[in-house]
């Protein structure tokens, strides 16, 4: 059944028809849902290069993809793409070489311009981010996953990283540790920054000087988190806990550990932030592993639904969304060594 056929069985404009499957605000509820109820007795579904031509939308929502954090942007892809599944919407995901600022504002801005996308996402914003400036000024509805403060109206979706590390930093402090190692992500992000501000609130609230050494960041690799450890494992007095960036850094900081003939659970304390990898859980890793939790899935799946809320109408500055964080306790967490105690 084609659309004009569809429409005047309805009574309607195919004009009319094709704003309402495509969710336009100024059709009415009733009138949407009547035309999607009478789609789906009749069995029409709508030529989406038509509709596409009708409504002047691309049918799609874009995503930049770097070379890093390839594990948490497959599982955030996924729960995208489960949220906007029966939706008639694509997901174009261009890459990117490089980490490079300059790179990726003109693959943004390339997006836009060339109309293959009605909406945008931006991952792993800064505190000033000439992104969110540019999407702004362009005039495309986007969402920012994370925070930034850069001073231009726009939605965002967050989990509170300040309090997953402020909690998890202070359950080591309750247990004994003072010298806690943190291997954060990659410095001048807004959730590092976040997560650097968790973790020293935790150590102050104890009374406990911040010390520089103890701190490094990088991306979020296996090799990296052994390279790291190892490292800070050679210190003297070395640390007595370690708060990992992601389970893929813990991975690391595990090897570093046994590498050294210590024991994980016993002689050095593992926290980490679980975003919830189905392939890697924290309950089947050994000594199972204590973990802040937030599912990378389903924040992609609110993101789509939150983007399709701003293709709908929504106003950008009524999205705010900051997810709490849980924190679960397992084997990998311990009291520190009683030589180690203070």
């Amino acid at each position: 059944m084609k659309l004009k056929e569809f429409a005047h069985q309805l009574g309607l404009s195919p004009t009319t028809v094709s704003r309402a499957l495509s969710g336009y605000p100024e059709v009415s509820e009733k009138t949407r849902q009547r035309v999607a109820e009478e789609a789906v007795r009749l069995g029409y579904r709508p030529n989406i290069n038509a509709v596409r031509l009708v409504t002047g939308r691309a049918g799609a929502i874009g995503a930049v993809m770097g070379r890093k954090g390839e594990f948490q942007f497959s599982e955030f892809m996924i729960g995208m793409a489960e949220r906007l599944d029966g939706e008639d919407i694509d997901i174009l995901v261009s890459p990117m070489a490089e980490q490079e600022t300059r790179d990726e504002i003109q693959i943004y801005s390339r997006l836009v311009t060339s109309g293959r996308v009605d909406a945008l996402i931006v991952h792993s914003p800064r505190p000033e981010d000439e992104r969110i400036r540019l999407l702004h000024k362009l005039g495309v509805p986007f969402l920012v996953h994370g925070r930034s403060e850069t001073e231009v109206p726009h939605a965002w979706l967050d989990i509170d990283n300040e309090g997953a590390i402020r909690r998890a930093t202070s359950h080591l402090l309750d247990l004994g540790h003072r010298r806690i190692a943190m291997i954060n992500g990659g410095a001048g992000y807004t959730f590092s920054i976040h997560r650097d501000k968790g973790y020293r609130d935790a150590l102050e609230e104890r009374g406990i000087a911040f010390d520089p050494r103890l701190v490094v960041h990088g991306h979020f690799t296996d090799e990296l988190g052994f390279r790291f450890a190892r490292s800070l494992l050679e210190q003297s007095p070395r640390p007595t806990a370690f708060v990992a960036g992601s389970m893929m850094t813990a991975l690391g900081v595990y090897r570093a550990v046994r590498s050294r003939g210590l024991v994980v659970g016993r002689d050095i304390s593992v926290i980490a932030h679980d975003d919830v990898f189905p392939y890697l859980t924290a309950e089947n890793m050994v000594p199972s592993l204590s973990a802040t939790r937030s599912s990378m899935r389903a924040a992609g799946a609110r993101a789509a639904d939150l983007v399709l809320q701003l293709l709908g109408g929504r106003p950008a500055d009524e999205i705010h969304e900051l997810w709490p964080v849980e924190l679960i306790l397992r084997e990998s967490t311990g009291p520190a060594p009683a030589e180690a105690r203070s």
